[in-house]
């Protein structure tokens, strides 16, 4: 391509993009959380980990194993619970909630990890029991949200060691979540 091609490629981009930016936009300028309609935005973020707190940290450790020390965390989209008291030593609760999310996309994503996936039912509904190869000491299950995406929970015990069906809990756990969501 010749050089005045070129400039004349970039002239045109160059009056393209400008142009674009060149709108004049109708109306009145409105402070943060005024959009005329009276609402308000909560720019405190004090609700922003609600959804950690779906399921009680009490109920958490009696499904893990009739823990008491439970510690809570957030990584992320994911809330985190580590249980010390567990039956074998120290384990591992995780919630994800992803609003977007499809038990399709989720059996493939475990397909690509290596991970087993087997279709269960959690309150009528069908759902994916998880884990990774190998390994009976975790196990996660996913099912459909409420209202939209998927919501999972994963156990993870200390390997080797005497523990609960960490299935079952996560099983327990997702069908808590489900029965507040509604």
């Amino acid at each position: 391509m010749s050089a005045g091609k070129v400039a004349a490629a970039a002239m045109l981009l160059l009056t393209l993009a400008l142009a674009g930016c060149g709108q004049k936009v109708e109306g009145n300028a409105q402070p943060l959380g005024k959009g005329g309609g009276g609402e308000t935005i909560n720019s405190d973020f004090d609700k922003l980990l609600r959804e950690c707190e779906v399921v009680a940290n009490d109920k958490i450790g009696g499904i893990v194993g009739n823990a008491k020390f439970v510690i809570s965390s957030f990584s992320g989209a994911v809330c985190m619970w580590e249980i010390e008291d567990a039956p074998g030593g120290p384990a591992m609760a995780s919630l994800n909630w992803y609003e977007m999310g499809t038990l399709n996309n989720e059996k493939t994503t475990n397909d690509k990890l290596g991970y087993t996936s087997g279709d269960i039912t959690v309150q009528g509904r069908r759902a994916l029991q998880v884990r990774r190869p190998g390994d009976n000491d975790s196990c996660g299950v996913t099912a459909p949200a409420a209202d939209v995406g998927v919501v999972g929970w994963w156990i993870n015990y200390k390997p080797g060691s005497a523990h609960p069906d960490p299935c079952a809990g996560a099983q327990k756990l997702v069908e808590l979540t489900l029965d507040l969501a509604r």
